[in-house]
């Protein structure tokens, strides 16, 4: 399975959530996939969408909050998995799309290939850290506590046409919901 069907099968459980999505392929291909308001697209800052997810979570606590991140994103901010779990945001879901590659400049190894993310979370103290084919993603954003996924996919990028919209148009609309 690629990152796209990744993407698509989990915006099928997707309502009025917020959305962070990775910068690159990720946001390019969400876009294309299901554009809304309520996502909000990472432009040029690699490993922070974990940390805009954290702190959307703590200012609006009465939303759910997804992360779609990936994992070289996750590598390059591992502090993030301590800091999300110290600050324990209970409407937070954290997914990481796990393609063993930084898929946005040129699909280069990462480290996860040698690693289960599942259990450094679970090292880091996440009681709820899942595969996700173990999971119904429903059920857990609508749980009411921090968890932790990982989707394992194959490495490549799909297609998907630029985002036509500017980092200010993609914040206001943004704002404009929250």
């Amino acid at each position: 399975m690629a990152r796209r069907e990744a993407i698509e099968n989990i915006m099928k459980d997707i309502d009025d959530e917020l959305i962070v999505c990775n910068i690159g392929f990720p946001s390019r291909e969400l876009y294309d996939i299901k554009d809304r308001k309520e996502n909000f697209y990472m432009i040029g800052s690699m490993g922070l969408a974990s940390s805009i997810g954290l702190g959307l979570a703590l200012a609006q606590p009465n939303k759910d909050i997804v992360i779609i991140d990936g994992d070289g994103a996750l590598l390059m901010n591992m502090g993030s998995l301590v800091t999300i779990f110290a600050n324990n945001p209970k409407n937070l879901t954290w997914i990481v799309i796990d393609n063993g590659a930084y898929g946005s400049t040129g699909n280069q190894d990462t480290y996860a290939q040698k690693l289960d993310l599942v259990d450094i979370a679970k090292g880091v103290g996440f009681k709820n850290s899942y595969d996700y084919n173990d999971i119904n993603l429903k059920e857990i954003i609508e749980s009411d506590e921090l968890s932790f996924i990982v989707y394992h996919t194959e490495p490549g990028n799909s297609q998907a046409p630029i985002i036509d919209l500017n980092p200010l148009e993609i914040k206001n609309r943004f704002m404009d919901v929250i």
